[in-house]
């Protein structure tokens, strides 16, 4: 039997995004997503949580993120969560969990360009899915 592994974000980017290219010349962007939740306490003291979430996104869905996307744009975020494990300098184990992007539909507005047809191009794109070949990568490719 197999499982589901589905993750749907909507959050805030906390910095510009980066790309990288893999040795192949496959594009890979990470960025970092806020997502909050506001609750009322015992003492009806409003109160808020944020989340981090690593998110990595592959081919051209890369190259569009890192053009469209910046620090505080808001985005909603379709992928599934992935683990990655490596050994550090003084030979530690380390893990950490991503979000693998399949779909990035840019939220808000536009970022300002000095082009018009680049922030037409965002605006009138609400959904930007990579096919599920592209967006897999291999863990061999991943440039960092």
């Amino acid at each position: 039997m197999s499982g589901i592994n589905k993750v749907i974000l909507v959050g805030r980017l906390g910095q510009d995004p980066e790309i990288r290219h893999t040795a192949s010349g496959t594009a890979v962007c990470n960025f970092s997503l806020a997502t909050s939740e506001y609750w009322n306490d015992k003492n009806n003291q409003k109160q808020e949580r944020t989340e981090w979430h690593r998110v990595v996104v592959w081919a051209k869905l890369a190259e569009l993120c890192s053009t469209y996307l910046k620090k505080g744009r808001q985005a909603y975020i379709e992928g599934r969560l992935q683990t990655r494990q490596w050994e550090d300098k003084t030979g530690n184990k380390r893990y950490t969990t991503e979000i693998i992007a399949s779909t990035v539909q840019f939220l808000g507005s536009a970022p300002e360009k000095s082009s018009s047809s680049e922030t037409d191009f965002a605006q009138e794109t609400p959904f930007i899915e990579e096919p599920a070949q592209e967006a897999a990568g291999s863990e061999d490719d991943i440039p960092f």
